[in-house]
């Protein structure tokens, strides 16, 4: 998955083909049949595995009695996943093409799913009067976009001294958190509190992935 995705976001559609991708993983094309039950299947399984490494990163986000410093550290969750996973976060989001596949609603379903742990934390804040009252969904989905926006703009190498992305990425975190209802002065304490817990979202091994896609809470 990880070489389909790469040859997907470098070359474009015309590289994604069973024989390009055995040649490059030393396999028989018969692995992509068998696996994936062809290219499509392999396709859909790189958006569900982007996902699930990315629930894998927020599943490491341990909830503390700062609400706000646990929101922060999500959004490095976040960015840790982009950066450490480019090719298969391109083709998550429409970053790369898909080659002719198109996901269906309920595939983007599983990723919005990815959310929810971010949904809580959103009501957590607010109920700690840390953020305005308001809907934790919709607060959710604001610090989603502008830190997809940012992480998008980083790996396209758009962000350059003395505007760099780390530099921007602070800013932007305490920003956000100032933007839905905190104070300056504990926003700011909470992401550096956010920073010091970084180790939190060190890799054990291999990055963390699933089979199928990531699991859809029942309603």
């Amino acid at each position: 998955m990880d070489i389909a995705a790469r040859l997907l976001a470098d070359e474009g559609p015309a590289a994604l083909s069973a024989r390009r991708i055995a040649a490059e993983a030393g396999t028989s094309t018969m692995a992509v049949y068998t696996n994936f039950g062809g290219m499509s299947g392999l396709v859909r399984q790189m958006v569900y595995e982007g996902f699930a490494r990315l629930e894998a990163y927020f599943a490491r986000v341990e909830q503390t009695a700062d609400p706000v410093a646990d929101m922060a550290l999500f959004g490095r969750a976040y960015r840790h996943n982009a950066v450490t996973n480019p090719h298969l976060y391109a083709v998550m989001f429409g970053g790369a093409s898909l080659g002719g596949f198109s996901l269906t609603a309920e595939d983007r379903q599983y990723g919005r799913f990815t959310l929810s742990t971010v949904v809580q934390c959103a009501a957590r804040c607010i109920a700690a009067g840390r953020f305005r009252t308001g809907d934790p969904e919709l607060v959710a989905h604001q610090l989603w976009t502008a830190i997809h926006g940012l992480v998008t703009l980083e790996l396209g190498d758009y962000l350059i001294e003395p505007c760099d992305a780390p530099r921007v990425f602070e800013a932007q975190l305490t920003g956000l958190m100032v933007g839905v209802g905190d104070l300056l002065e504990p926003a700011t304490r909470s992401v550096r509190a956010s920073e010091a817990r970084l180790s939190d979202l060190a890799d054990p091994g291999d990055p963390a992935h699933a089979v199928g896609p990531p699991a859809v809470p029942e309603s």
